[in-house]
């Protein structure tokens, strides 16, 4: 067992990479270790909380599951119960109680690669409450600061003739496109990741399936299955970064779905861990990488 802050904890590994989870809140991930970087990966931040008529919802850091559109009443919604830990055949699962406020039901299973650097995340919303829920699953990374956010853009015309936009980007109240942590290229919008206030927030349909963190000499690319003709929430985004003063986000969302009672949504990411990056690497280098580590095929939401 270890300790978060005054939190319990346990972990799992392959030798390779070692993620720990909360036991006393959730479903959480704080740490996220490579074998060659001694830094956890994910940031922490056990002391930024935020004040609601439900009870104080703490935001610790590292990674968490949230359903969509944000709403101050049910996204915030404290998650301070012990979750519940069943084995499956290739991982874990961390489970929450339900929440009261909405009848969702949220769990993460963790999936370790038994000999890579890679972790395979499904996130599942379990409708337990009376009446149909319409809701999006997004699936949010915290990082440190310090590093550099990748996110792809699409350049290939989406009809024969060229004649339709192949892009969006949604873009919130408190972001400047002036902020100097933004650059904006035809193929790749990156953010530098630099304490400011205001905070950025930006979003896109992402058709590349995946977004990347550089922070020193470690890559974490999350991978995720798009589904381009599907409804999304904000704007059409599956893809979403927010940058402040303590951390960077990265974010994907599935299509929105209407769950009945009883039935399940789920959202997969598959994050790959990569080390020894050298310093100041090429958008090309990156896509490489990025090609050369892409996982086999797999299905990003079913409704079970």
């Amino acid at each position: 067992m270890g300790d978060f802050h005054g939190s319990e904890t346990a972990s799992i590994s392959n030798g390779f990479i070692s993620l720990e989870y909360l036991l006393s809140a959730g479903p959480r991930i704080v740490r996220l270790f490579h074998k060659d970087y001694a830094n956890n990966i994910l940031v922490e931040i056990p002391k930024r909380f935020h004040q609601t008529d439900a009870g104080t919802y703490y935001f610790r850091g590292g990674h968490r599951l949230w359903h969509a559109p944000e709403h101050i009443k049910r996204t915030y919604l404290p998650d301070n119960q012990p979750v519940s830990i069943s084995s499956t055949s290739e991982g874990i699962t961390l489970t929450q109680p339900v929440e009261s406020g909405t009848g969702i039901q949220k769990s993460i299973e963790i999936i370790l690669d038994k000999s890579t650097s890679r972790i395979t995340l499904h996130h599942i919303l379990k409708n337990e409450g009376l009446w149909s829920i319409n809701l999006s699953a997004w699936a949010i990374t915290q990082f440190p600061l310090g590093g550099t956010a990748f996110l792809p853009q699409n350049t290939a015309p989406v009809d024969p003739d060229g004649l339709l936009p192949n892009r969006n980007l949604a873009l919130w109240s408190y972001t400047s496109l002036s902020d100097p942590r933004i650059s904006i290229a035809d193929d790749v919008i990156t953010i530098k990741a630099r304490a400011a206030l205001p905070p950025l927030k930006i979003g896109y349909a992402n058709n590349a399936g995946w977004i990347a963190y550089l922070l020193d000499s470690i890559l974490l690319i999350k991978y995720f299955f798009p589904q381009p003709d599907l409804p999304h929430p904000d704007f059409g985004c599956n893809t979403e970064s927010y940058c402040g003063d303590q951390f960077i986000e990265l974010e994907t969302l599935s299509p929105l779905a209407t769950l009945d009672p009883g039935k399940s949504l789920r959202h997969t990411e598959i994050w790959e861990v990569i080390s020894k990056i050298p310093p100041s690497p090429t958008f090309h280098d990156l896509v490489q990488l990025v090609a050369s580590h892409t996982p086999p095929y797999f299905s990003l939401n079913h409704q079970a």
